[in-house]
């Protein structure tokens, strides 16, 4: 199906390309290092999740650089060309500055295609989080939503899609500067899984040391049935990703299909990208759903 006008974001959002195309989302490649080398994450075109993961248990020294003006230009650009107006959805600005490197670059296109409308929208989210407002976007326009209604319903729905993830491996946490060396020892001696989700200023915020997989098991299914629409009774889509622990991610799924029988079908998860995996690493878990306005 042909639409007016273009849904977009860069490839932070979980997906495999062909999702990407069957929701007929257009996207921008982000940049990665891996041991110095410059790469793009392409949706694992290039490069399998398997293998990058397997890298980074193997010692590689992973890294991220953001989009900058001129690279967006370029992309919208070429996608104003085709005639069509654009919503893009950026990573969230409290974890990156990739949304303004975007906001400037559209400025630009807004006086080089006086003609045409490009909407910015500050998702305030992240990974599968990012993918879940996607394509919920996506089926929003196929119901017949029209650019502007759809750009509004963005912007008041967003602060409704919660985030909540932990890791059991503070590796990378401690690398990236999220955690502190103290904090990451003490964890490791004592298995501490952090729970923490993303705030209402799209910001990783630590909420809960907790000692032991299954116990955070258990807390991240709380935190559904405490924030997600109805309780137990939610009736939206759940999704999650995880860094090469798709068992622990299976394990919670399970618990969350056991106790939110009215899903809208099954726990869907997939695989942390390239990107936000280089800050991760392995053994992360997350958890997205839509439940009540996040307010810290």
């Amino acid at each position: 199906m042909s639409y007016d006008y273009i849904l977009s974001c860069c490839t932070y959002t979980d997906f495999s390309a062909q999702k990407m195309k069957e929701l007929d989302i257009r996207y921008i490649c982000t940049p990665y290092m891996m041991d110095g080398k410059t790469y793009y994450d392409d949706l694992g075109e290039t490069t399998s999740y398997a293998d990058f993961y397997k890298a980074m248990e193997n010692g590689a020294i992973t890294s991220t650089s953001q989009l900058n003006q001129d690279e967006f230009a370029e992309y919208f650009r070429e996608l104003l060309k085709e005639g069509k107006d654009i919503i893009h959805v950026s990573l969230s600005s409290g974890l990156s500055g990739v949304s303004n490197s975007a906001r400037l670059a559209i400025e630009t296109m807004k006086q080089e295609f006086p003609d045409r409308k490009i909407y910015l929208v500050d998702s305030l989210a992240a990974a599968a989080g990012l993918g879940l407002l996607m394509e919920t976007a996506s089926d929003l326009r196929a119901q017949g939503m029209g650019i502007e209604e759809l750009y509004n319903w963005l912007e008041d729905n967003k602060l409704r899609l919660h985030h909540w993830f932990f890791t059991t491996d503070l590796t990378y946490f401690v690398r990236g500067g999220r955690v502190s060396k103290a904090s990451g020892f003490i964890g490791g001696v004592l298995n501490i899984c952090p729970l923490m989700n993303v705030s209402n200023q799209g910001k990783l915020i630590p909420r809960a040391k907790i000692r032991g997989k299954k116990k955070v098991f258990a807390e991240i299914v709380e935190r559904m049935k405490k924030h997600a629409d109805n309780g137990t009774q939610y009736s939206g889509k759940c999704f999650m990703c995880n860094s090469a622990c798709e068992d622990d991610a299976k394990e919670v799924a399970a618990m969350i299909e056991a106790q939110f029988p009215n899903l809208d079908g099954k726990v869907q998860i997939f695989t942390i990208g390239t990107t936000i995996g280089s800050h991760t690493g392995p053994g992360t878990v997350a958890v997205f759903f839509w439940g009540d306005e996040r307010v810290d």
